[in-house]
């Protein structure tokens, strides 16, 4: 491995460089992509680069996160909509998912792509690691029997779920292991109220398992408008789904064999009948295998310290992106590409690049989905900005009523005398995609006049925008 002012490693899929050294752990958010785009454009300049992954090459988005759980969720879309459209002009039996047929198909999408990875790394000229890296200096790190040095080191090692310490914690499975499941058990309990374990538990149900969420806190979904998820909970409920907030898991064990699933609601200790559970509780930071101390990298669960350009406030040879910096960015694939480009642009040309997360969108697939981008009422609040925000009980109008959808709204706030829009926050059908104009709107600084003004395919999801402003 050649050492030296032009050689760029990426560690995890990891990545090192005698400029840059990039650790991209394949962690949830911010692994594969984040440090692609590091190696794709240090190697265009000319450097070498080594990519080093204790997993298969592809990163978590592509193989155990965002891809394959979309691919999973068409088969929740396609059972809604027969449900809802029963009497509407379908009939006959309900569709009902084929689980091991579904696995295949979503493999179809997954295992061509660490071998498509390591061709593409093989044609750029980068080399390939396999294994754990460590650091064993400031500008160095160990993989196996290998020492690779850097003048640089960007870690975009993502995240991992956060330990839980009930006793009988080893009986819950990660996200990971339930992309991979070869057969969906009859009952399914999910623990947390984050992304995870709404997305997971709509596709769940829709194949036929009974499910349960049991959540901490007093209300999930806490990056979302808190009217549009009671109306989600709701929805989740109509489909079976037995949800409890306030929940603390105390106990799992092994019992009738099953899984009892041991919580303490309001005081009481309840016990609930599983086959499976499912971590959906919380990740953090995928930092300490890597132990950033014997680098001098201060981090902690948030991710590696660092400052506008995404460089460690405590080894100015270390750079960070994705779930694995410490940024106000949220923890979002796109975001994880957001700030390797700007990690890239400051190891090439110096520092002067940061991440501008104006308008970036963020979604729960469930079915409906619940979107968001900009800020929440209560921000704006906090702020002291004065705005209008204008609800939407969207269940009568026509791109819902069409699906045959009970649960959509929408928020759009819009600050006085600037017409700047100032956040939207939509519960519906299409509406990953509705949310996608506000933020361009939001990024690009257009006003919530000249959003009123687009002329949109019609009828359309993107035709309503008029009406919700």
């Amino acid at each position: 491995m050649e050492t030296g002012d032009k050689v760029l490693a990426l560690l995890g899929a990891k990545v090192l460089c005698c400029v840059a050294l990039v650790l991209a752990a394949t962690g949830v958010l911010g692994g594969f992509g984040a440090w692609l785009i590091d190696a794709s454009r240090c190697r265009n300049a000319g450097w070498s680069v080594a990519i080093v992954d204790e997993r298969p090459f592809g990163g978590t988005c592509a193989l155990r996160g965002c891809d394959p759980k979309k691919v999973l969720r068409r088969t929740a879309e396609v059972v809604d909509a027969a449900r809802l459209m029963n009497g509407h002009g379908i009939t006959g039996p309900a569709p009902t998912v084929d689980w091991p047929a579904l696995m295949a198909f979503k493999r179809s999408f997954t295992d061509p792509v660490p071998n498509a990875r390591e061709k593409a790394f093989a044609d750029k000229g980068i080399a390939t690691f396999k294994g754990t890296a460590q650091f064993i200096g400031e500008n160095t790190i160990s993989v196996g029997e290998d020492r690779l040095e850097a003048r640089y080191i960007v870690i975009t090692s993502g995240a991992k779920p956060v330990p839980l310490s009930m006793p009988g914690a080893e009986h819950v499975i990660t996200s990971d292991d339930f992309l991979e499941l070869e057969a969906l058990p009859k009952r399914v309990l999910l623990i947390g109220g984050g992304y995870v374990s709404f997305e997971f538990a709509h596709i769940a149900a829709r194949a036929g398992a009974e499910v349960v969420m049991v959540d901490r806190g007093e209300r999930p979904l806490k990056a979302f408008d808190p009217d549009l998820v009671d109306m989600l909970v709701d929805r989740t409920r109509a489909l079976g789904i037995t949800f409890r907030a306030k929940a603390e898991v105390t106990a799992i064990e092994q019992a009738n064999g099953g899984l009892g699933v041991i919580a303490r609601i309001d005081g009481a200790e309840e016990r609930f009948e599983a086959d499976l559970v499912v971590h959906g509780a919380g990740r953090a930071a995928a930092i300490s295998a890597l132990e950033p101390d014997k680098a001098n990298v201060k981090a902690d669960g948030t991710g590696v310290e660092v400052n506008e350009y995404l460089q460690s406030l405590t080894n100015p040879a270390v750079y960070a992106a994705g779930d694995a910096a410490a940024t106000a960015g949220p923890p979002l694939t796109p975001v994880a590409s957001l700030e390797a480009k700007a990690v890239a642009a400051n190891l090439l040309e110096g520092n002067h690049a940061t991440p501008d997360y104006t308008g970036v969108p963020s979604a729960v697939f469930t079915v409906p989905e619940l979107v968001r981008v900009g800020l929440s009422e209560a921000d704006a609040t906090a702020q002291g900005l004065e705005f209008e925000c204008k609800f939407s009980d969207m269940r009568g109008w026509f791109s819902v009523r069409r699906v045959g959808e009970t649960h959509a709204a929408a928020k759009v706030l819009v600050e006085h005398g600037s017409g700047r829009i100032l956040g939207a926050h939509i519960l519906g059908p299409e509406a990953s995609e509705t949310i996608n104009l506000f933020g361009l709107a939001m990024r690009t600084g257009l006003k919530a006049e000249d959003l009123k003004g687009l002329v949109s395919a019609y009828p359309s999801a993107g035709s309503d925008i008029g009406s919700l402003i």
